[in-house]
């Protein structure tokens, strides 16, 4: 495994120090990873067994990434406009 250095401004590096407890390298490495499997999953569409493995764990797929389709967002704005009663509580919603 080879080993990177990164030179960060000094804000940075003090908000880091904020968080002794989480591992940097770690997080480094997933993001690294994520951005890998996203350029993959783009070529090809597709992702191997391994990264179905990576994804499981850390909670996460490619297309989470990906912007949302217009005709979604064009539904999603045309709910918006639609009827809505207000509630004070969820007992109301569930009264018979």
């Amino acid at each position: 495994m080879v080993n990177v250095v990164l030179t960060v401004p000094d804000h940075v590096k003090n908000e880091i120090g904020l968080f002794p407890w989480v591992n940097w390298s770690e997080v480094a490495r997933e993001e690294v990873l994520r951005k890998e499997i996203f350029e993959r999953y783009l070529k090809t569409g597709r992702l191997t067994d391994e990264d179905w493995e990576f994804c499981e764990k850390i909670d996460w797929h490619p297309v989470d990434e990906l912007p949302l389709k217009d005709e979604f967002v064009k539904r999603l704005k045309e709910t918006e406009k639609g009827r809505f009663v207000k509630v004070e509580s969820l007992n109301e919603v569930f009264e018979d």
